[in-house]
């Protein structure tokens, strides 16, 4: 019994803490969602910069695409989780030269494709990574980072 009070105890503190670092220091949450707060950590210039010259999809953020976002919790744990394991990658010089989304990354982005061109993806093949078809949109195919490309 005494183990699950400390079992208990601990997730309601690492819950506190969390909301704490979410909603309390100002702007912090709002903050985080930014391309600009991503690309500050991250060995990630050339795709912000690539993120930068799509005129299309300019006015959305990293996370819009590369978190899950069908609902709020579950957005906010997967932001939570990722963020932690960057930092730790950031920390520890684990983070690679040549950053490549995982398989969860890429299904989280292919379903936010799903999500905002939804009306468009009823009315095609969806057994591909839409980015297969849709390269101007990947990272390294796009923008300025397209001219370096041989």
């Amino acid at each position: 019994m005494r183990r699950v009070s400390i079992v208990v105890v601990v997730l309601g503190l690492g819950l506190l803490a969390g909301l704490f670092a979410a909603f309390g220091p100002p702007g912090l949450y709002a903050k985080s969602e930014t391309p600009e707060f991503c690309a500050g950590c991250h060995n990630m210039a050339p795709q912000y910069e690539a993120w930068f010259h799509v005129g299309a999809h300019r006015g959305i953020t990293c996370v819009d695409c590369h978190l899950p976002n069908e609902n709020f919790a579950v957005h906010l744990t997967w932001k939570a989780l990722t963020g932690m394991r960057d930092l730790m990658e950031w920390h520890l010089g684990l983070v690679s030269e040549d950053p490549r989304a995982s398989e969860r990354t890429r299904t989280w982005i292919q379903a936010n494709c799903q999500r905002c061109h939804g009306e468009i993806m009823a009315r095609i093949n969806e057994d591909r990574w839409c980015w297969t078809c849709h390269r101007q949109f990947h990272h390294k195919t796009t923008g300025a980072v397209m001219a370096q490309i041989p």
